[in-house]
């Protein structure tokens, strides 16, 4: 199977840059624009962001990050390089991979230990800032769908996360899927329950015993930076209900709380 598909027609490829990038818009217009040939269902818009940081100490400065609209389902990626051509570059092979393996999944439903080898790439490193001075610089609140964890690793991998927080669907508890433990995926909940209580799923999946921290959002910030984790789920102290709190690739915190 050669992973290539009919949609080839045209595409919307909204650019944006930020530093001295000459040329690198055309360059990441043309990278997107090739993907199409690999999307499951059309591609009909892809918004590309490019940013060279000022901080001559930072390693592989350019970061190249994507949004694509293929047939309504949003897939995402980002990468880093010493150039932008060669964050571009990296940031279309990560595409590349996304498209294929999505269509995949819409064909065959996933295996779920295709998703577990799939999973390879390394991420990009995020800016060094230091703990003492990361903010919160970003709130999303989203109710949260019911799934399966076969499900939330789909959503996991295409949106290019190192977790994804969902309900899941038997218990209709809000969970917490990362990659870690010796199968390769951890599933954390606000009530751990045994996998045999879970909603059916095929991933291998270490199911964590221990409840989430309770945590004001400012203390999580303390944990993590004390820790050097990339995300912290736990029990918001203020409002009483599930969060996480993440690492963001500038360096500072986003926060994402169910909504409702």
């Amino acid at each position: 199977m050669s992973g290539k598909t009919d949609f080839e027609s045209s595409v919307n490829v909204e650019v944006t840059t930020r530093g001295d990038l000459p040329g690198a818009d055309e360059y990441a217009r043309t990278t997107v624009e090739e993907l199409s040939r690999f999307a499951h269902r059309p591609l009909s818009h892809a918004h590309v962001k490019l940013t060279r940081h000022g901080d001559p100490d930072l390693e592989r400065p350019v970061i190249a990050q994507a949004n694509l609209d293929v047939d309504g389902r949003l897939v995402r990626a980002q990468a880093q390089g010493d150039t932008a051509r060669e964050a571009i570059d990296r940031l279309g092979e990560r595409l590349r991979r996304q498209l294929k393996r999505a269509g995949d999944l819409v064909q065959a439903r996933r295996s779920a230990r295709a998703a577990h080898d799939a999973g390879a790439a390394h991420p990009p490193t995020r800016a060094p800032v230091d703990p003492a001075e990361r903010q919160v610089v970003r709130r999303k609140s989203f109710t949260l769908a019911p799934c399966t964890v076969d499900e939330a690793a789909v959503e996991m991998e295409l949106l290019d996360y190192d977790f994804h927080l969902f309900t899941e669907k038997r218990t209709g508890m809000a969970s917490v899927l990362y990659k870690d433990g010796p199968t390769g995926y951890r599933l954390a909940q606000v009530e751990p329950a045994p996998a045999e209580d879970l909603a059916p799923f095929e991933l291998p999946l270490t199911v964590s015993s221990q409840p989430p921290p309770c945590h004001t959002v400012e203390q999580a910030a303390e944990r993590m930076g004390l820790l050097g984790l990339p995300f912290m789920f736990f029990i918001d102290a203020a409002q009483g209900r599930a969060a996480v709190l993440y690492q963001r690739y500038d360096g500072h915190y986003g926060l994402i709380t169910p909504g409702g």
